[in-house]
């Protein structure tokens, strides 16, 4: 049996293999491990990942975990919950570096690998299985592999869907695999809360359980209409299809990267507007330098603000024009900000996120660029300050309205997220 959020999962759904070829590779406690890596003589103690201050947790090992830490959680409440553990700043570069290495291993197991964050993807094993046998030999060769290699370990999870392939592997946890075989997908899913299911988050939680919907058997039973009603037509349609065990997405190795974004939790809570706009002109200015990096434009941004009461609201506007300026970023993120009309309630956490990506080729010249060149100026600018910061560091040079704020280079909270478990 296996553990999961006070779940109780059965390992036995049975050996058959014949037509299952879907594997999600997890990474366990991905930060951490890559730290344990390099100290090796914190191993088997508490180790909590994350900055100072009022910054939040990376990353917690699983010694760290029995003590109720958790990724996202205020260092604060980490540190008391468990005051023993070992704190360790973070270092983005390594968790690339780790990153990458992992999946090269991936790419060396099959071409149809999808890299869903820094420490998952999914494959397609179907092509694999004469050269390197079923998909559980493959998992675990992958598991060797990656722990050699690598330094860590991960969990797999097999099924014949995506979906129940992520759930697996989540329940492998910590350095497991896990097998659904097809004929299980239903009884496997319908013994979940339907929390459980990939993409029910707290608000569609919230409105399902209103109509009495409380696990994944409980929404299979429930007329989709009814569904449909309680999270919306597109998103009832999905969600009861799941609780059914139909999942029709394919591994995607080209899969599109969707947004790019950057957060940052305040020092202290402040309701002072100038002080707020100047974190967000940062955030702009660290998204456009990861669109121009990636070759990317953003049709949409969106603001993210989290309230002193931990309440969490978001804003967004599409663009007439796509861009990979950062000024113009923040003058949209400047004007979500006002139009949420705070009534001076203290902000603790504040973001800024470009969506609806397209290719850099794709943005044309703009009205503005035509007659006036203070949009092309901006860019142009802003492409400098790149390749200094190439050459000397993040921090070596930023916009003037930032040069009296303390630089917060690579702030890691800003970039990546630690999501594996």
């Amino acid at each position: 049996m296996s553990r999961r959020s006070g779940v109780v999962v059965r390992r036995d759904w049975g050996d058959d293999e014949a037509d299952v070829g879907i594997l999600h590779v997890d990474m366990d406690a991905f930060f951490a491990s890559v730290e344990l890596v390099r100290r090796p003589e914190l191993r088997g103690r508490p180790v909590i990942v994350g900055g100072e201050g009022r910054s939040v947790v990376l990353a917690a090992t699983y010694e760290a975990r029995a003590f109720g830490v958790h990724s996202a959680m205020p260092m604060a409440q980490a540190r008391r919950l468990c005051p023993q553990a070992v704190v360790v700043p973070p270092d983005r570069r390594a968790y690339e570096q780790a990153s990458r290495r992992a999946m090269a291993v991936l790419g060396e197991v099959t071409a149809l690998v999808e890299q869903v964050s820094v420490d998952e993807a999914f494959l397609d094993v179907t092509g694999a299985r004469r050269r390197l046998g079923p998909p559980t030999v493959i998992g675990e060769l992958i598991r060797r592999r990656v722990r050699a290699e690598v330094g860590v370990t991960c969990s797999v999870g097999v099924a014949a869907t995506k979906v129940v392939a992520k759930l697996a592997s989540g329940f492998a946890k910590p350095d497991g695999l896990l097998l659904v075989p097809r004929a299980a997908t239903v009884p496997f899913l319908q013994a979940l809360p339907v929390a459980a299911l990939w993409g029910v988050g707290d608000r569609t939680r919230e409105a399902l359980e209103r109509w009495g919907i409380t696990t994944v058997e409980q929404l299979a039973a429930t007329d989709v209409r009814v569904v449909q009603r309680a999270v919306g037509t597109v998103a009832g349609a999905h969600l009861h299809d799941l609780a059914w065990g139909r999942d029709p997405r394919t591994v995607d190795p080209q899969r599109p990267e969707k947004s790019v974004g950057a957060e940052t939790t305040l020092e202290r809570d402040s309701a002072d507007v100038s002080e707020l706009e100047g974190h967000l002109l940062r955030l702009a200015d660290r998204c456009a330098t990861q669109l121009r990096a990636k070759g990317h434009v953003c049709r949409t941004v969106s603001l993210k603000v989290r309230t002193d009461d931990f309440r969490t609201l978001t804003r967004s506007r599409t663009l007439p024009v796509a861009t990979d300026v950062g000024w113009e970023l923040y003058l949209v993120a400047r004007e979500l900000l006002a139009a949420a009309d705070l009534r001076g309630t203290p902000v603790r956490l504040v973001g800024v996120r470009a969506e609806g990506l397209g290719p850099a080729t794709e943005r044309p010249l703009t009205l503005e660029e035509a007659v006036d060149e203070s949009p092309v100026a901006h860019r142009r600018a802003e492409a400098a300050m790149d390749a200094v910061r190439a050459r000397f560091g993040s921090s070596a040079v930023r916009p003037a309205a930032l040069v009296d704020q303390p630089a917060r280079p690579g702030a890691p909270e800003e970039n990546l997220r630690d999501r594996s478990g």
